[in-house]
């Protein structure tokens, strides 16, 4: 699976829209509507509705961002909602990147024990072989 590029928000950029249809986000996150409309469900974003429209806010826009970031480095969904319901603006996100840190550290000791579970299989498999070899001959 391809990596998807995370376009970033600039408040501060003139150009960037403050609202964006379920296509426009789709298109600009490489990904699906279905997949949007399954953030939605999961609570992880929240679109306002013009009748059956959704129309995208900066703030989700930025969710979608860090959802895909936190996929890409391997954090559930549940993590990843987590992540988002901590960022708090009067401490400028302070705790949700501290929670962050915890879960990068905690997913790097996991794929550091799995690989260290793989290097064991591996010089299993090549003991195996080396035996077979023996026989074979």
């Amino acid at each position: 699976m391809a990596s998807n590029p995370v376009p970033a928000v600039r408040d501060a950029d003139a150009h960037v829209p403050d609202s964006y249809t379920i296509s426009e986000m789709a298109r600009a996150f490489e990904i699906t509507p279905r997949a949007l409309r399954f953030y939605e469900e999961e609570g992880l974003i929240a679109p306002r509705r013009e009748g059956a429209a959704r129309i995208y806010s900066r703030r989700d826009w930025r969710r979608v961002s860090l959802i895909l970031r936190g996929k890409a480095v391997g954090f559930s969904l549940d993590e990843i909602g987590e992540l988002l319901d901590l960022y708090d603006p009067r401490d400028n996100g302070a705790a949700q990147r501290q929670a962050a840190k915890r879960y990068c550290e905690l997913k790097e000791d996991e794929l550091q024990r799995q690989r260290e579970a793989i290097e064991t299989k591996m010089a299993e498999l090549r003991s195996f072989a080396v035996k077979l070899d023996g026989k074979c001959n």
